[in-house]
């Protein structure tokens, strides 16, 4: 996995995507009892030219969202954060992970995916019914 089409191909072979973009796919993640959750993945790209590939998966609205809260969850967590990022013209809050390609091979991939995929529907459940446990 050193390179997005590398995960396009291997991904596009276990899921139907949703969206395939040249530099942005997703899918829906099949989760237990019946549950799926969107996963994006994106190349990112720093200055110096290295190259790194964002998994994502929206949460909820941010608005009435506690940014301390959010910021304490961030400071708990040993993989993933939150982040904003437009979805349908709304802010919507993410949770994110970047890795560089270079240390992701295809157990480390999937390993992620359902990790963020698990967590992600966790905390769009908890969004959801307004809970304090977030």
């Amino acid at each position: 996995m050193h390179h997005f089409e590398a995960v396009r191909s291997h991904l596009g072979s276990l899921h139907g995507l949703r969206q395939n973009d040249p530099y942005l796919i997703s899918f829906d993640l099949s989760l237990p009892h019946g549950r799926h959750q969107g996963i994006y993945l994106a190349e990112l790209e720093t200055e110096s030219g290295r190259r790194y590939l964002r998994i994502s998966t929206p949460i909820g609205p941010l608005a009435g969202t506690d940014p301390q809260r959010c910021l304490r969850f961030n400071w708990a967590q040993r993989c993933g954060f939150l982040a904003v990022a437009d979805l349908d013209g709304a802010p919507y809050l993410h949770l994110c992970e970047n890795r560089p390609y270079e240390l992701l091979d295809e157990g480390e991939l999937h390993r992620v995916i359902v990790e963020l995929g698990t967590l992600g529907d966790q905390l769009e459940q908890l969004v959801a019914n307004g809970s304090d446990a977030f």
